[in-house]
């Protein structure tokens, strides 16, 4: 069949039907049909008989095919190099099958190929020399393919739908090409090629389908060979490229587009056609520099059906909307995020200072390169807002600072805790007086924003700034300062979007910094308060050298009830309080300060320990703040004697103390150091909190080795969330153990031990070194009879002491008062009488009896013969009182030494 190709030679013949040009078209295309004969066992040395046959024996072979030129026709196309009987799997023609039948001019069989039986089931056997019309299925359809092979003998060629029965009986669609052939003795032929007519509409369809996406699609799509050149590209993506699609075609990536852009997508074509796996969707920058934007390029290998790797194929879509969406969303989220940090950063801060680092912090440099946070001065020492408009005056102070880089000029332009002073025509003065932000661009803008010459904005331009923002920090409708954020270098300048945020940013800046300046100012008042309810001046009694300490708690305005008191009493004794009322704020330190008060009334009765926290407690529903509120509060109350070394000690619910016994006891200097000792926590009857009732306080007496260091604390120095009390008092117990310098130095050393957990509670510590009295002091005591010969007796006794003493000016006033106090407690008492007189910085006279009922003071007539003793000893004495000592009671008064003067008490 090759024989009969446009190369053979041409001879005279008789006239054709369908003329010259129609068999000149035929003979061209003879090959290419009789190509499709490929098929297994259409193999050219079985050529048909009738249709070579006559040529051999009319002289020769026939003239050879012409040789296809090489770079038309390449030797895969052909399927050579393939060993022979070699099929190529996976080819086109295994899914539409082409079957090749030859047939006379009057419709006999004259070849049937292996392709054809395999369509229809019917052997070449059978077939050959047979009408093709005995497949029809009836008349019309034989009228039908006569009309077909008289237009193809005509014309050259016929082409349709048509119907044969298959051996097994069913009718089988197929679309048949008739072509007309002669041989080289002009003896016409008609080949048929038929195929199934449903997988060719298949395979036509789907080559529609590529041509209409390929042609139409709104993807721009390539297709590369195996050297990743390409061969085919579609009007969309040579408009995207900005480069004319054919100039495309035999390219590669790095030849047609830009090189930046080509690098990125060379990479990936090269990585797909190594790797075989896909690339779905990566956004890049559009290529060309005409139009910017942003693609979104996907790849994947080409394989035939074989698996021999074809090339690639790709599309390009044009994704800038979605990634300028996408862009704008995830920008919103980025700066939702910012504000939800700064949220969390700040939102337990109360410190103004802080709260402005932290917003500077915030902003660099995600937001700016350099920012400050300038305060109003009132808001950051805790001050009222100003009720006035901001001028030159206004005090400002940078007290947040931040930037991407350090140097000379940053710090220039940004140094923390500067003092800042604006122009009142400047944009600061602007921002400051009208509260709306300003948006700076340029160096022109930005050298007219202060005064001429300003080094900030110097510095500021020389670091390449070249856009501001200066944002108003607002509270409460007033301008409390100032946010300045500033952008340098390549990055692109503010616009209205970050203005915006920045306003958001800085409002919530604003709240939180009124809040700090509330709480400093509230925490101002209430520390004030509570000083003030605190003693002012602590003494230093005789025998006792005191140490205190006060720390208020680490929790805002919560500031607690803790206090301490030292009171001095008659005859050189001391009053060591501690107490903690429960609760916190300021209705806490003012119940503080009226149950001090309380005690240091009840104090001045010289009334025993437990009697006095029993007074107190009948007074709490008068202390509390109302009668929903009732008192609550605990204490320690010790009294101290340095002539007889005993303490006297009752608690209220409270810790209780630890008493430090010294090495060697002895007189210790007052602020001299401490030698430490032995120490032990004092076992007291706990007795109930004030307020609460119940159970009854009780006193314990202690004989104190001189030297002792007595420590009273409350219970914010001691507990702790995650340990027990007893922790913390051996805490204490410990550290006082050990000598110090001074009992100063000891103070400090317990306040540094103090554990980093504790509860955020307010602590009061007070230490007492206890010795003997005053260096020098003189003490006498007698016990007279209670029978009226002991006035006489008890005068003479205080007359000769006194003289010998060398204070004879005492003695009239002495008698006096000594006699009718011995006249009154012989007048009332059966039992012995005590005096004692004590010289130091006044006389001291102290007369007991085993009455516990205290004299009362009564105005007697002018008629009365008595009544008046008490009153004479309340005019003539510097102080008197009268205190329970055991069974019995104390009166006691006291003399000014001649030459002193002492302010009554």
């Amino acid at each position: 069949m090759t024989s009969t190709g446009s190369g053979g030679r041409a001879r005279p013949r008789p006239a054709r039907p369908g003329g010259a040009a129609a068999r000149a078209r035929l003979r061209v295309s003879a090959p290419t049909a009789a190509t499709g004969t490929g098929a297994p066992g259409a193999s050219p040395s079985r050529p048909p008989a009738a249709a070579v046959a006559p040529a051999a024996r009319r002289g020769g072979p026939a003239e050879p095919f012409p040789a296809a030129p090489p770079d038309r026709w390449p030797s895969t196309a052909l399927g050579l190099g393939h060993p022979a009987g070699e099929h190529t799997q996976g080819s086109l023609f295994d899914v539409v099958k082409v079957a090749i039948a030859m047939l006379d001019t009057v419709g006999r069989v004259v070849l049937w190929s292996p392709a054809a039986e395999e369509l229809l089931g019917w052997p070449s056997e059978v077939l050959v020399g047979r009408r093709i019309e005995e497949l029809m299925a009836d008349e019309q359809r034989v009228a039908d393919t006569r009309e077909a092979f008289r237009t193809a003998l005509r014309t050259g060629g016929w082409q349709g739908l048509a119907q044969l029965r298959h051996r097994d009986g069913p009718m089988v669609p197929v679309e048949a090409r008739i072509s007309l052939l002669v041989d080289g003795d002009g003896t016409p032929f008609l080949l048929v090629a038929l195929a199934e007519a449903r997988t060719l509409q298949a395979v036509e369809r789907d080559l529609a389908v590529r041509d209409a996406l390929f042609e139409q699609s709104a993807l721009g799509i390539a297709v590369l060979d195996a050297d990743l050149r390409y061969t085919a590209v579609n009007q969309t993506l040579a408009e995207m490229n900005g480069v004319p699609a054919e100039d495309h075609v035999g390219r590669t990536t790095g030849e047609t587009l830009p090189e930046r852009a080509a690098d990125e997508i060379s990479v990936i074509q090269r990585q797909v056609l190594a790797t075989g796996e896909p690339v779905i969707d990566v956004t890049l920058a559009t290529p060309s520099t005409a139009r910017s934007g942003y693609q979104s390029i996907s790849y994947s290998r080409l394989t035939d059906r074989g698996g021999r790797v074809l090339g690639i194929s790709g599309t390009v879509m044009d994704v800038t909307e979605r990634y300028r969406a996408v862009a704008k969303v995830e920008h919103a989220r980025r700066r939702l995020a910012l504000l939800n940090e700064f949220g969390s950063r700040i939102g337990d801060l109360l410190d103004g200072a802080r709260i402005a680092q932290e917003l500077a912090s915030a902003v660099v440099p995600r937001l700016a390169d350099f920012a400050a946070a300038i305060l109003l001065q009132a808001v950051a020492h805790g001050d009222d807002l100003p009720r006035h408009g901001h001028d030159r005056r206004t005090s400002l102070l940078q007290l947040g600072v931040a930037a991407i880089q350090d140097g000379e000029e940053v710090e220039v332009m940004l140094r923390r805790g500067a003092r800042i002073s604006f122009a009142e025509e400047s944009c600061y003065g602007r921002v400051l007086r009208t509260g709306v932000p300003e948006l700076l661009s340029g160096a022109e803008e930005l050298e007219e924003a202060t005064y001429p010459g300003d080094p900030k904005v110097r510095a500021a331009l020389t670091l390449g700034t070249h856009s501001m923002l200066v944002v108003p920090l607002r509270a409460r409708g007033i301008v409390i300062g100032l946010l300045v954020l500033s952008r340098a270098g390549r990055r692109e300048a503010f616009d209205r979007d970050d203005l915006a945020f920045s306003v958001e940013l800085a409002d919530r800046a604003g709240s939180s910094l009124d809040n700090a300046r509330l709480y400093v100012r509230e925490r101002t008042a209430a520390l004030t308060l509570q000083r003030t309810l605190l003693p002012q001046q602590v003494p230093q009694p005789t025998g006792v050298e005191v140490a205190y300490r006060y720390v208020p708690g680490s929790s805002g305005t919560e500031v607690g009830g803790d206090w301490f008191d030292v009171i001095p009493l008659p005859g050189d004794r001391t009053a060591l309080v501690v107490g903690d009322v429960m609760g916190h704020g300021l209705r806490a330190a003012a119940t503080m300060g009226r149950l001090r008060t309380a005690v240091r009334v009840l104090a001045a009765l010289d009334l025993p320990p437990d009697v006095l926290l029993r007074h107190v407690h009948e007074l709490a529903d008068d202390l509390a703040q109302g009668p929903d509120e009732a008192l609550l509060a605990t204490c320690v109350y010790a009294v101290y004697d340095p002539a007889t070394a005993r303490l006297t000690v009752a608690k209220a619910g409270h810790i209780p103390p630890v008493l430090i016994h010294p090495p060697t006891p002895g007189p210790a200097r007052s602020g001299g150091p401490l030698p430490g000792g032995q120490g032990r926590v004092l076992d007291l009857p706990s007795g109930a909190p004030l307020g609460v009732g119940g159970v009854p306080f009780e006193s314990v007496e202690l004989l104190i080795p001189e030297g002792s260091v007595l420590a009273l604390c409350t219970d914010g120095l001691v507990e702790s969330r995650d340990k027990d009390l007893d922790v913390g008092l051996g805490r204490l117990q410990a550290v006082l153990e050990k000598p110090y310098g001074s009992i100063q130095h000891a103070c400090e050393a317990v306040l540094d031990t103090m554990e980093q957990g504790r509860e955020p509670d307010d602590v009061a510590l007070l230490l007492a070194r206890l010795g003997r009295g005053e260096e020098g002091a003189r003490t006498v005591g007698w016990t007279l009879p209670a029978e009226p010969t002991a006035v006489s007796r008890a005068r003479r006794l205080v007359r000769g002491v006194l003289q010998d003493w060398c204070v004879e000016e005492l003695t009239d006033t002495a008698e006096l008062l000594v006699s009718e106090l011995v006249t009154n407690a012989v007048r009332y008492a059966s039992a012995p009488i005590g005096v004692r007189l004590t010289l130091g910085e006044t006389l001291l006279v102290e007369i007991s009896d085993p009455l516990p009922d205290p004299p009362r003071e009564r105005h007697a007539a002018a008629a009365d013969e008595g009544g008046r003793g008490l009153e004479l000893v309340r005019r003539l004495a510097l102080r008197w009182g009268a205190r329970a000592e055991g069974m019995g009671k104390v009166v006691w008064f006291e003399q000014e030494l001649p030459g002193k003067e002492t302010g009554h008490g």
